[in-house]
């Protein structure tokens, strides 16, 4: 089977186009799912892109978070459905409560746009499945606001839960235990700021990147998610 991959596109999303030409390229289909929609039904995995959605107002992603996409994503994530946020759609996770935390301005107040070398850290998640712990993979980031930030009792829980998926090698923002990715606890949902979908080809500087996405298509193949899996009503 396929596995067919859903894009959710905000107001101010920038990277649309390049999650949907890397799942293609790796065998996947991918649709846009426009952020007013209530349904997500029919996809096997959901990926919120990065970019500036509505402009980043109030913070990055807490005004995406009320978008009627969201309420099916929430719904798709409860039924097991692989969800993941890249850059700013893992600000969004935080914001919607998917993942814990917070994501902060980087260390230096400085925009950062280079590739980054990143360890994978758990196999335990739909983006790191079937991937060796300890594996390095050079993937670019382009953030201002990418330093990941929570209290010490959660920080604590994501690493003896193995929910720290990724980290980076040389910390670049700043972020606490230099972490580069969360999961959930059932490690269905991940977050991570680096931009996989913009390593998938030697021309683009590296294709380690679709080392990560093909562990997520392989998952979202296997998963059965019910058929009605981030349907909701107008009401919910």
């Amino acid at each position: 089977m396929t596995a067919r991959i859903g894009v959710v596109l905000f107001p101010g999303s920038n990277c649309e186009h390049d999650a949907v030409e890397a799942v293609e390229k790796l065998g996947g289909q991918a649709e846009i799912l426009w952020h007013g929609d209530r349904s997500a039904s029919g996809v096997d995995a959901i990926i919120l892109p990065g970019g500036f959605a509505h402009g980043d107002y109030l913070r990055p992603g807490a005004i995406a978070r009320f978008s009627p996409i969201m309420t099916a994503v929430e719904a798709f994530a409860r039924d097991g459905g692989p969800v993941v946020g890249i850059c700013n759609g893992f600000q969004v996770l935080t914001e919607a409560h998917l993942l814990p935390g917070a994501l902060q301005k980087n260390r230096g107040l400085t925009f950062l746009c280079q590739t980054v070398e990143i360890e994978v850290a758990s196999d335990q998640s739909v983006l790191t499945s079937g991937i060796s712990p300890g594996t390095r993979l050079r993937v670019p980031i382009n953030h201002f606001e990418g330093n990941y930030t929570c209290d010490q009792r959660t920080l604590d829980e994501l690493v003896g839960e193995g929910r720290v998926v990724l980290r980076y090698v040389d910390n670049p923002n700043g972020s606490v235990g230099d972490i580069a990715g969360i999961s959930n606890p059932a490690g269905n949902v991940v977050g991570l700021m680096p931009h996989p979908e913009r390593a998938v080809d030697p021309l683009l500087g590296s294709e380690d990147g679709a080392v990560l996405l093909r562990a997520l298509l392989s998952v979202a193949e296997a998963v059965v998610v019910p058929a009605d899996a981030g349907t909701t009503t107008a009401n919910s």
